[in-house]
């Protein structure tokens, strides 16, 4: 009579539930293991209670000002337009990986299947790549504004508006698709713990038993016109920008325009800075760790933080909430 446990695939099986066997092509990864933020157990309720208050700032702040737009008709510009947009992103975007990174911090063992995996990594791309490009459309709406304010209804109507949003949902799929589909050709063999909170695409690539050429490839050329291409739109609209203001004779007609533009410069600062510092390093362990905490800005407190960066020196947003408030008491 011969033992189950003696059979090498039953053991195998046994010893590492993670992983199944093909005949022929070894053991193949079916879940993964989060690190997390940290590894320190004395760490993990602060922090749990931490970036759950950061959530539900998140949450209530970008629905308050979804909510403002929405109701407001004096709000119905091509500026709140994309704000409204900006705002959306973020609360699905910080939704994507905040619920299962909160579980994470109080449960034992932080396991996350390949599917599931895979599900989080596309939607983070998608909502990441669409803020970028987002955000390059309201650095042109200001240009427009203040560079050539008699041809701004023209140049930014509801139809050249729609389109820009529609172009940056375009790209937000493509380079999604680009990244998942790639890592879904790869083999994860033996290693299945990602040095991260999330399934976020260098962390993952690490463990691939396989060559991950075509996939740093494309990491590098998606990553590379998500960042780079905006980057540049964002800097030339703002040079122009700021040579336009110089030239304002008052110096009220100079302070404003520096105020126009001083929220959205400090939110793609925030988001493009902390981005291109977690993907254009080395992937080495010691960087992934620094990668972890730069990821912490652009995930967790860009989202939380663009309600307030466009709202508190904003007199529309201010008027709208007076207003909403007074309709709900009445």
């Amino acid at each position: 009579m011969s033992c189950p446990l003696c059979n090498p695939i039953f053991s195998c099986a046994h010893r590492f539930p993670w992983r199944r066997m093909v005949p022929g092509n070894g053991s193949i990864v079916t879940e993964f293991i989060l690190a997390g933020l940290t590894d320190r157990p004395e760490l993990q309720l602060p922090l749990f209670v931490l970036f759950l208050a950061m959530y539900v700032v998140t949450v209530l702040g970008n629905c308050c000002l979804i909510t403002l737009i929405v109701l407001n008709s004096h709000l119905h510009t091509p500026m709140y337009f994309f704000l409204f947009n900006l705002s959306f992103i973020d609360l699905c975007y910080s939704s994507v990986f905040t619920p299962k990174m909160l579980i994470n911090f109080i449960s034992k063992k932080n396991v996350i299947s390949y599917m599931e995996c895979m599900t989080q990594l596309y939607f983070f791309c998608f909502f990441a790549i669409s803020e970028c490009y987002v955000l390059t459309s309201m650095a042109y709406d200001r240009y427009v504004a203040i560079c050539n304010p008699l041809l701004y209804n023209s140049a930014m109507s509801p139809k050249v508006c729609s389109n820009l949003m529609l172009g940056s949902y375009l790209m937000a799929f493509s380079g999604s698709m680009a990244h998942t589909g790639c890592m879904l050709r790869l083999s994860f063999c033996d290693a299945n713990t990602i040095n991260h909170y999330l399934c976020d695409i260098l962390p993952v690539l690490q463990l691939s038993c396989t060559s991950t050429y075509i996939n740093e490839l494309v990491v590098f050329i998606v990553v590379g016109i998500n960042i780079i291409v905006p980057s540049l739109t964002i800097f030339v609209s703002y040079g122009f920008i700021l040579f336009s203001i110089l030239h304002i004779s008052s110096t009220k007609g100079r302070s404003k325009g520096f105020s126009t533009c001083s929220s959205h410069i400090i939110a793609v600062s925030l988001f493009f800075g902390s981005s291109a510092f977690m993907y254009f390093k080395p992937s080495s362990a010691e960087s992934m760790d620094e990668g972890k905490i730069s990821s912490v800005f652009y995930t967790n407190t860009v989202p939380m933080m663009n309600p307030f960066i466009y709202s508190l020196r904003n007199k529309d947003i201010r008027l709208a909430l007076r207003k909403t408030l007074i309709r709900g008491k009445f």
